[in-house]
């Protein structure tokens, strides 16, 4: 079957700005060895973690929703919030450049840490003439409601809007009053083959190759629309086939240039093994060698080895929590981001509270 497939044609860029330029990013990596960084020292972490990463240096960073930022160096937890000069205390996104400079995105804004200040990065005008795709960029979710993503190139961040499609446009006349657009994007995924997948919110997922941009609808998921819950999570298995956000499928997407084209696979069906199990959408996904891990919202996670699926529940104090992300970090260790009881970590065989001391 082939995928509708939108060639975009890049316009000549009418305008660049100085404004998404930063200076000599090697310089500002060392300079995260200043010990003097702002930030205060706490003993634990807020409940509200969303995001786990841990960079270059092995340090981690845990970005809430209301808390701001956490930076725990294996002995300290650094906390900070918007008096240290973040824009909001809301990280919705954590990156690292090759340089090692960290990344964040700040309530739509994106946010460099220099080792010693948050910095702003401005966006240029908007240029969809750089829809580009290269190695070192970094890619970033805009703003909720506002259907664009950023490209970091190093120097500029570019603000791109998706090229308009036949779905988005039934999608807006369908609902001409929706505050949101169907475009706002979930989750960005970088494949082994440096292509970059977006999982939006209405309108499936999109690959983009540096040349075309191909649309698998919810519709050819076969994904409950009326659930209202988009694409959180993308990933390739140890197979090199595609899940997103649902168990029932895996997809063999294979092309080049200007065809690209999926053969549909069954996938491994409910999680709890049952085969009239309910299907359970999956917020966050992770490999781990030849294990793919799966985590809900509310009903924990569930690693398959590629034979057979086995649960863990996500509990505090009896009780089922939610999840929002899992996360395999540099040492091979997973990580759990949670709405109300903090980080969790596995420990080979639960997943359990995160304690630094």
């Amino acid at each position: 079957m082939k995928l509708t497939t939108l060639l975009f044609i890049s316009i000549l860029s009418i305008l660049t700005s100085c404004n998404g330029h930063t200076s000599n990013p090697k310089k500002n990596a060392d300079q995260f060895k200043d010990p003097f960084v702002k930030g205060d020292t706490v003993k634990e972490l807020g409940n509200n973690i969303m995001l786990i990463y841990q960079d270059k240096k092995n340090n981690y960073w845990f970005g809430s929703w209301v808390d701001g930022l956490y930076r725990y160096d294996g002995k300290t937890i650094l906390h900070f919030t918007t008096k240290d000069g973040l824009l909001s205390n809301r990280i919705d996104d954590i990156k690292e450049d090759k340089y090692g400079n960290i990344y964040f995105n700040n309530s739509g804004e994106i946010v460099k840490f220099d080792g010693q200040n948050f910095i702003t990065v401005s966006p240029t005008s908007n240029s969809d003439s750089e829809w580009k795709l290269e190695p070192d960029d970094l890619w970033f979710k805009s703003y909720q409601d506002s259907g664009f993503v950023y490209r970091y190139d190093g120097k500029y961040l570019h603000r791109l809007k998706f090229p308009e499609t036949k779905e988005g446009n039934d999608y807006f006349a369908k609902f001409p009053n929706v505050n949101y657009s169907p475009y706002d994007v979930y989750n960005i995924y970088k494949d082994s083959k440096g292509n970059v997948w977006f999982g939006t919110a209405s309108l499936g997922v999109c690959l983009y190759n540096g040349i075309t941009f191909t649309w698998l609808s919810e519709k050819e998921l076969e994904f409950d629309v009326e659930t209202a819950f988009g694409i959180r999570s993308i990933i390739e298995d140890s197979n090199g086939k595609f899940w997103f956000s649902n168990s029932l499928h895996r997809f063999n997407v294979y092309g080049q240039d200007s065809t690209t084209n999926y053969l549909k696979e069954k996938g491994i069906g409910s999680l709890d093994g049952k085969k009239d199990g309910d299907l359970v959408a999956i917020i966050s996904m992770e490999k781990d060698n030849n294990n793919l891990w799966m985590a809900t919202y509310n009903k924990g996670v569930s690693r398959y080895n590629g034979q057979q699926i086995t649960h863990y529940p996500v509990k505090y104090n009896g009780k089922d929590i939610t999840v929002f992300s899992i996360y395999k970090d540099n040492n091979g260790e997973l990580w759990l981001g949670t709405h109300e009881n903090g980080a969790y970590k596995f420990n080979g065989k639960a997943f359990e509270k995160f304690k630094p001391y």
